[in-house]
């Protein structure tokens, strides 16, 4: 990770709100080369708030990522969180597979505006993630097997494009996919285009910090 662009980033995520996650977080990032890795940023931090000029406060800006488990207890790691890390035997990149579904939009702070995404290609490594971040598992179990099937049902796997507590209906969330679709996102369905991204940056965050302060302690390069 170059932290001379983490630094850069950091510092234009100040000022942003208080509300956050329980525990650690470990995200999927796009890989830094990947145009995705630009495209969403770009959509994160400028072209999908400025559709909503009279929200406030303004939506915060983060860094692209599919969220692959939270609730992680910094315990786990204590004072050694790139160890912990690498000791997780997530799969390789070739069997990482992210796919773009659609945008949607729910009422809940952190889901507000997102791309859906398909769970077969990421499943594996989700299931490793929240074995060894959350469950206690050293490979996925019982439990791990629980909560993924639960994960599905629920909301399942995402890249968020933006939080906030504004209301986005149906005519606003099909302008949201236009920006992002002209941005040059293309979705799976329903025309089966290949999109997304293969493999990625495992990311640990402690995402128990306002959200300005969402930075990566440990990372790993599937």
């Amino acid at each position: 990770m170059h932290r001379q662009h983490l630094h850069t980033r950091t510092v234009k995520l100040r000022r942003q709100t208080s509300i956050t996650m329980p525990g650690s977080s470990l995200w999927l990032a796009p890989p830094p080369s990947h145009p995705l890795h630009a495209i969403l940023t770009n959509l994160i931090e400028t072209s999908i708030p400025a559709h909503f000029p009279d929200t406030t406060p303004r939506p915060p800006i983060f860094f692209p990522h599919m969220t692959l488990t939270s609730n992680v207890d910094p315990s786990i790691y204590a004072d050694h969180p790139q160890e912990w890390l690498d000791g997780i035997a997530f799969p390789p990149a070739s069997e990482v597979n992210v796919e773009f579904e659609r945008v949607k939009t729910e009422d809940v702070y952190f889901r507000r505006c997102y791309i859906k995404c398909a769970f077969e290609g990421v499943k594996d490594v989700a299931a490793i993630a929240r074995a060894r971040g959350v469950e206690g598992e050293a490979e996925a179990g019982e439990k791990t097997k629980a909560w993924l099937a639960e994960w599905k049902e629920a909301f399942g796997p995402h890249v968020s494009l933006m939080y906030g507590n504004m209301t986005i209906d149906e005519a606003k969330l099909n302008e949201v996919e236009r920006i992002v679709q002209e941005s040059g996102v293309n979705f799976r369905e329903p025309a089966g285009e290949s999109t997304g991204w293969k493999g990625g940056v495992i990311w640990l965050v402690p995402t128990d910090e306002n959200i300005a302060e969402w930075k990566p302690i440990a990372t790993r390069t599937l």
